[in-house]
């Protein structure tokens, strides 16, 4: 295995690549044939209906004025919509024409592709703000996948198509992309450094800027620069990751960057005959497994941070992974997906769906593990039966307060059942240039307010690195699955804590188990007070000695000692989430009275 690092050793290994391209053109037939046939006639039939219908019509207008609505208004979706259904367009029809091969489309998908070419910019304005300095192109996750969406278009259809948009598309990925790749260095997603860390734009840009110089640069020297310094700048991608495979920006974000880490990978590694590969290494391997350890139940995954709590995979990704690292379990997941699961739009990756497709035969449901342990992180899942969908799921996390997409939530959970999150992540704001500004945390999702977290002395958490848990125990056996944390530094020092403990557990006790949790409590000068707080979309009713929450699929009843702590609850109506505005009930377990040291102990039990 050569060295991707050395861009001698990576132009070596180009040079001596002489390989077939890693999808067919159009113009091979009888490949395109099988592809047909393999998907189905009715698959087929609707890809081409679909794109008959795009044909017609117009290709949406993207002007300066909508551009700007995102630094006048903060809003991100006006401009954001069409400049995708331009994307989702030339996929459809690019697509359409490959399965057909009759020519119909070529006129239609000229147009929306010289349109996406004469786009001032192809950074989202999220991450512009102003209109594009055509001198200094902004290189984003939306520049990086139109570059490579527009390399494949010319890989399957470029020998029939105007030989102007080649010219073009090359001379405009060059410049907006491959150029600035090789010769900037302001770019926070390209390295780690001082306390910046990057995140998934790194594999996103990366995969896009040299996947597409990987079908269009033809100097192999510059190329090989080109990979070299990608396998740089991924190794740090890489060491976001947790030693078990884990990433605080959660299975989503898993899905989108590592989604684009791996088909960069498929692409170097064709293109160099598997001489130099990104998909070595046991940390590779457990990254790929963690949709499998995430899961709380079908369709749903542990969403801290920004992360979606329902989330179908691309049944691409997972299957090429399963081929690729012969992971068995991540074949049996992607045959659970929706035909449509993921459907983004993007020629790159609906390519793919009819490449690298679930195998025809069925396969046995896939079916989590029973504990599943992140220890950079901190992040427990226990399942009390995985075999029964219906049973009780605890997901825990220690961490702190300068994750990726982070949330100020060190200590939070979340207890599922049925299905559903009865106690829940609220999940992510809807995403605004506010979201992400220094107001973040004022918003409810991201503050500690929105979160099943302690709340001493009337104060909440604050974001920052230092602002963080210490692992006390963690714990997985026959009859418990615990973590314990001390969470005295996750609070400013106005909270006078001498300690916080929080101890999380599931009790493996028939018939349906139980979740405890305890925060112990000491005060650092003076008797204070104590909050532990349970946030919930569901139905919330107050009794002498237990809450009785309720959701769609079923209710948990919360003992608590009346004797020293009094509930209430708190709405919070309409909190603009990325799914739609939602109302939130916080449930409040107070201490009755100040005191030096308490303890608050709830028992978490399925009701009914």
């Amino acid at each position: 295995m050569l060295s991707r690092y050395n861009p001698i050793e990576v132009e070596a290994a180009l040079q001596a690549a002489s390989v077939p391209p890693p999808f067919p053109p159009a113009a091979d037939r009888a490949a395109w044939q099988e592809i047909r046939s393999a998907i189905g006639e009715d698959k087929a039939a609707r890809i081409v209906a679909q794109a008959g219908a795009e044909a017609q019509r117009p290709v949406p207008a993207l002007p300066a004025t909508l551009y700007l609505d995102c630094q006048r208004t903060g809003e991100r979706k006006g401009y954001e919509i069409p400049y995708s259904v331009r994307r989702s367009m030339l996929s459809r029809l690019a697509l359409a024409e490959c399965l057909e091969g009759q020519g119909r489309f070529l006129d239609p998908l000229l147009d929306v592709a010289w349109a996406i070419c004469e786009e001032s910019s192809w950074a989202y304005p999220a991450h512009q703000i102003t209109l594009a300095d055509v001198e200094r192109p902004v290189l984003d996750l939306g520049a990086a996948m139109t570059a490579l969406d527009l390399a494949e278009l010319d890989l399957l259809l470029g020998s029939v198509l105007d030989p102007a948009l080649g010219r073009r598309l090359r001379y405009e990925i060059n410049r907006r992309c491959l150029t600035p790749y090789l010769t900037r260095h302001d770019y926070f997603w390209l390295h780690n450094h001082g306390e910046s860390t990057v995140n998934n734009w790194t594999a996103v840009c990366s995969a896009g800027v040299v996947g597409a110089a990987l079908y269009l640069e033809p100097d192999r020297a510059r190329l090989a620069e080109i990979v070299a310094r990608a396998a740089r700048s991924l190794d740090d991608y890489l060491s976001t990751f947790d030693p078990d495979g884990g990433s605080t920006e959660g299975p989503g974000y898993w899905a989108y960057g590592f989604g684009y880490y791996v088909l960069l990978a498929h692409l170097v590694e064709q293109r160099t005959q598997n001489q130099v590969s990104f998909l070595e290494g046991d940390l590779v391997r457990q990254i790929a497994q963690f949709p499998l350890r995430t899961m709380l139940s079908s369709d749903h995954y542990v969403n801290f941070s920004d992360a979606p709590r329902d989330i179908h995979f691309h049944p691409a990704l997972l299957c090429y992974l399963g081929r690729r690292l012969d992971l068995p379990d991540l074949l049996r997941l992607a045959g659970q997906q929706p035909a449509d699961a993921d459907s983004t739009g993007s020629l790159a990756w609906e390519l793919r769906r009819l490449v690298w497709r679930p195998t025809p035969e069925p396969l046995e449901k896939f079916i989590p593990t029973r504990h599943d342990w992140f220890r950079g992180m901190m992040w427990m899942i226990a399942r009390y039966d995985p075999v029964d969908p219906n049973a009780l799921v605890l997901a825990a996390k220690g961490g702190h307060n300068d994750e990726m997409h982070n949330h100020n939530d060190v200590g939070t959970f979340i207890v599922h059942l049925g299905g559903e999150s009865m106690i829940a992540d609220v999940g992510c704001g809807r995403y605004t240039r506010a979201y992400f500004s220094p107001t973040r945390y004022e918003h409810f999702a991201a503050s500690a307010l929105g979160h099943s977290v302690p709340v001493p002395n009337g104060q909440v958490q604050r974001p920052g690195r230092n602002y963080a848990a210490a692992l006390r125990e963690h714990r997985a056996d026959a009859t418990i699955d615990l973590l314990a944390l001390e969470m005295k530094d996750a609070y400013p020092a106005e909270s006078d804590l001498a300690s916080l403990w929080r101890t999380i557990a599931l009790h493996r006790e028939p018939p349906r188990g139980r979740v405890e949790l305890v925060d112990e409590v000491r005060f650092a000068t003076a008797p204070g007070h104590l909050e532990s707080v349970l946030t919930t979309f569901g139905q919330v009713e107050i009794g002498a000695d237990a809450v009785l929450l309720r959701g769609e699929h079923g209710a948990l009843r919360i003992g608590f000692d009346a004797a020293t702590v009094t509930p209430r609850v708190e709405w919070v109506p309409q909190v603009d989430l990325a799914e739609g505005p939602r109302d939130v009930q916080r449930v409040v377990f107070a201490l009755s009275e100040p005191a030096r040291e308490a303890v608050i102990r709830l028992d978490i039990q399925p009701a009914g």
